[in-house]
């Protein structure tokens, strides 16, 4: 994909191509772990029949998804690391796995065929680490497995961005084991709930790592606002990844997780995770929420909508960034809901969401549905994002009842001019980008669509008056449903018309992804980086 680079800890973007940033000054010589030695974990023989290894042996995991290989490793600081993968993949089909560091999912990086078994390649990756010991994990998503890995080459190369020093006279610090009544300090944490009410604008709370156990909806509340100039801040402390865990909650749309109804706030680092309701509810406007992740939730992962019933539509929550996130596997008890992320029902204009990906959630990946009762909401735009598999969990469960399309774009036929581009649909249960009666003129630009079902359609727009330029449809797996087309498209689209485009030549293969240090979205197919 071809993306506008991101500067990291401001959330703020300038206009240009995709932008590569070195690496910081190494403090170290990398660290080496074969993955024959223990403590490496090897799910299936340890093998010397393919010459070129290095040390005694390698890790020839079982052809089984869930096959994984795993390193610990010590870090002497908490910050960014590099990890180095020597791997083998005498096959022509690429190999993806999850990334899996402390038990968190990081990224999906795929292993390409090396030509032969006796070809090494390393493949490089950067994740988190938190000072002390780490698990590294190559988790296999499908059933070929994992390449054959011989070795990870570990170093901690940098800080990630929310490792500043933190400001003075104007921090707390949470954690799981903190009380209300506690100061806040480093030494002596508070609460998430009481950090909340005592944070001035321009301040942090840096939440510690760990699980927050937590039964009732964490809620920055309607007026609890920072300043353009002085954001009020929700942060994971350095690389720690803090947790809130809402499983305590029964299924109800009352029990939502996180709820942002103040303005002017940064949401960073967090995973919310099995709230009765959404899992991040954004009521308020001018916020950022970035690199959060949102997973089995009982509604949609995130959701823009207006706090209650009785906020007039001047109050509809607008201009709220959602940047470097991901939202997967959020799955209502009916199927019918739960989408990655949702701008739908009440949302004011300007809202964005940029590096996202949304996947094996149970219905939509993006929902920006609309109906009569409320009317238009506001325009909105998606681009540089990645919508996968939804429809279907990731333990392959599946509702009757749910959308499954990609990129949901309206309802009853109420007319908003989104603008959509440089997004990807891939293999998705029912359509990849559909108008579902929005008759307004959106900008659908520079958008693929592969594989979604092969009895519906990539591109879906069956009214309206959309402009359409230089969107991609493609089929390997199945012969698909021609494209339908209702508005201004000209010869730069490639739409499915029961053959493949020449571009297509350059989008087979398997999905990889992951986001590169600065928060970019980086998508591969096939091992190649997509770019549109």
């Amino acid at each position: 994909m071809r993306f506008k680079p991101f500067i990291a800890g401001t959330a703020a973007l300038a206009a240009g191509v995709l932008a590569i940033l070195a690496a910081g000054s190494a403090t170290a010589a990398p660290t080496r772990f074969e993955a024959e030695n223990a403590p490496a974990v090897c799910t299936g023989t340890i093998d010397n029949n393919w010459a070129g290894f290095s040390g005694t042996g390698f890790c020839n995991g079982t052809n089984a998804v869930g096959a994984f290989v795993q390193f610990t490793v010590n870090a002497s600081a908490a910050g960014t690391a590099t990890l180095g993968f020597r791997f083998a993949n005498g096959t022509t089909t690429a190999r993806p796995a999850q990334l899996i560091v402390n038990g968190s999912t990081v990224q999906t990086p795929s292993f390409e065929g090396t030509g032969a078994w006796t070809t090494w390649v390393t493949k490089t990756l950067t994740a988190s680490v938190n000072a002390g010991s780490n698990t590294i994990r190559l988790n296999p998503t499908t059933s070929n497995g994992n390449a054959n890995i011989d070795f990870l080459d570990f170093e901690v190369t940098g800080t990630p961005p929310s490792s500043s020093p933190p400001p003075a006279g104007n921090t707390l610090f949470a954690a799981p084991n903190g009380t209300d009544s506690a100061p806040g300090t480093q030494a002596s944490p508070t609460t998430i709930t009481s950090a909340i009410t005592r944070i001035a604008a321009g301040g942090t709370i840096f939440l510690r790592g760990g699980t927050y156990n937590l039964s009732q909806t964490v809620t920055i509340a309607a007026g609890n606002n920072g300043t353009s100039s002085a954001r009020k801040t929700l942060s994971a402390f350095q690389s720690e990844r803090p947790i809130l865990n809402f499983s305590a909650q029964a299924e109800n749309s009352t029990n939502r997780g996180l709820a942002v109804n103040g303005n002017f706030w940064r949401i960073f680092g967090i995973t919310v995770e099995r709230a009765g309701d959404n899992g991040i509810f954004v009521g308020g406007s001018n916020n950022i929420i970035e690199r959060t992740v949102t997973r089995f939730n009982r509604d949609s992962g995130l959701q823009i909508s207006r706090i209650s019933e009785s906020t007039p539509q001047s109050q509809w929550p607008a201009n709220n960034l959602v940047v470097s996130s991901e939202s997967h596997d959020n799955a209502d008890s009916g199927g019918e809901n739960a989408d990655g992320f949702a701008a739908k029902l009440t949302s004011g204009p300007g809202n964005i969401f940029r590096f996202t990906v949304s996947h094996n959630n149970i219905d939509d990946g993006w929902d920006l549905f609309t109906k009569t009762e409320t009317g238009p909401i506001g325009a909105v735009t998606i681009e540089d994002s990645l919508s996968y598999n939804n429809g279907t969990l990731s333990n392959g469960g599946q509702a009757g009842s749910g959308d499954r399309n990609g990129f949901k774009l309206g309802g009853e036929d109420i007319s908003v001019n989104h603008t959509i581009r440089r997004n990807i649909a891939f293999r998705n249960g029912k359509h990849g980008f559909t108008y579902n009666r929005n008759l307004g003129t959106m900008t659908i630009s520079n958008n693929l669509s592969i594989d979604n079902d092969s009895s519906n359609r990539n591109f879906n727009f069956d009214g309206g008056t959309s402009v359409f330029r230089n969107n991609t449809s493609c089929h390997f797996t199945n012969s698909g449903s021609n494209d339908r087309i209702i508005g201004n498209s000209d010869s730069s689209n490639q739409f499915w018309m029961g053959t493949n485009g020449s571009r297509c030549a350059n989008f087979s293969g398997t999905l990889g992804w992951s986001f590169a240090s600065d928060g970019r979205l980086v998508v591969t197919l096939g091992g190649r980086v997509v770019t549109l």
